[in-house]
């Protein structure tokens, strides 16, 4: 990590700490820059895409984005990658929902595509499209 990337500022580290707040969620920037405005935070969308990056390159957040989506969701994962190996996500088709799923049991697909296939999924852009809970019992 360069120098440059180590340093913080005023505003990435509110960056971080919204993040930090919804840790387990996705959020675009627009979601992110509401939140730091009603937390009284003024900070540009310009800069929060530049920080945003910054803490990509670092592995302090990953960014999800899914077939359809125009916006870019990002996740808190800290210095330590809270992940495991096997994490994907779940898009609801109604209401647009993007849902972290750790599911250790999609580990077996996983490594039967790899055996028996050839075939390494990346978990991190691997996402099942279907309702979401609240979105099947309204249906």
């Amino acid at each position: 990590m360069s120098d440059r990337n180590k340093y913080n500022t005023r505003q990435k580290n509110d960056i971080i700490e919204c993040l930090k707040e919804a840790k387990g969620t996705q959020m675009t920037v627009s979601d992110l820059n509401y939140r730091l405005h009603g937390q009284g935070v003024n900070i540009g969308m310009t800069t929060i895409y530049r920080h945003l990056e910054k803490l990509l390159e670092d592995g302090v957040v990953n960014k999800y984005t899914a077939d359809g989506d125009r916006s870019a969701y990002f996740e808190y994962i800290g210095t330590e990658d809270c992940h495991r190996p096997m994490c994907f996500h779940c898009k609801c088709v109604k209401c647009g929902r993007l849902i972290h799923l750790d599911c250790g049991e999609l580990s077996e697909v996983v490594h039967h595509l790899e055996d028996s296939h050839g075939f390494t999924v990346d978990p991190v852009k691997t996402v099942f499209y279907g309702l979401c809970s609240s979105c099947r019992e309204v249906a």
